[in-house]
């Protein structure tokens, strides 16, 4: 005969096991969430992907996304950058195809205000565009960084995208 105890004990332990608690699905935020910016986003990380404002293509081989000549992301401001000022890179690659034709390509941002200087690119490869960022364009919370090609390739037959450069990462590094 099976004890009382051994009953209750049996009840508790199918009651405590289908009391899971339901849980919800990564990137799902309801209404009243308001999800920290990253101050560093990998274009390929789909959790980062609705700080890219404007001018990506959709992702490539999960790494990777062309730009067209005008494109933006929204970074959140590092700790104490508002004091110390900061650090913008972009990590990119300028492809052969680029270089062929247009010859060179020019990479410049602007920030809260502040025009950041042109870099010139005038062979193919990985680059990184930094520059510092003066503490007093970094007050707010998150900040917007538009960077600006001064020429991109046209939408031709093979491709109708207009593209610029492919850029893998983006940030902003207190000093």
């Amino acid at each position: 005969m099976i004890s009382r105890r051994a009953v209750v004990c049996l009840c508790m332990v199918l009651c405590a096991s289908s009391c899971k608690r339901r849980e919800r699905p990564a990137g799902l935020l309801t209404e009243e969430e308001n999800p920290r910016l990253a101050s560093i986003v990998h274009v390929s990380d789909p959790r980062t992907a609705s700080q890219l404002l404007a001018g990506f293509h959709a992702i490539e081989q999960n790494a990777w996304r062309w730009t067209q000549g005008r494109f933006a992301v929204m970074l959140r401001t590092p700790r104490k950058a508002a004091e110390r000022g900061a650090t913008l890179w972009l990590k990119f690659v300028v492809p052969e195809a680029v270089i062929q034709k247009l010859n060179t390509v020019s990479l410049s941002a602007y920030v809260g205000g502040a025009a950041l200087p042109p870099e010139s690119y005038t062979q193919s490869g990985e680059f990184t565009y930094s520059r510092e960022l003066p503490a007093r364009v970094l007050a707010a919370e998150n900040v917007r960084a538009d960077f600006s090609l001064d020429k991109s390739v046209p939408p031709s037959g093979l491709d109708q995208r207009e593209l610029g450069v492919i850029v893998t990462a983006v940030g902003l590094e207190a000093r």
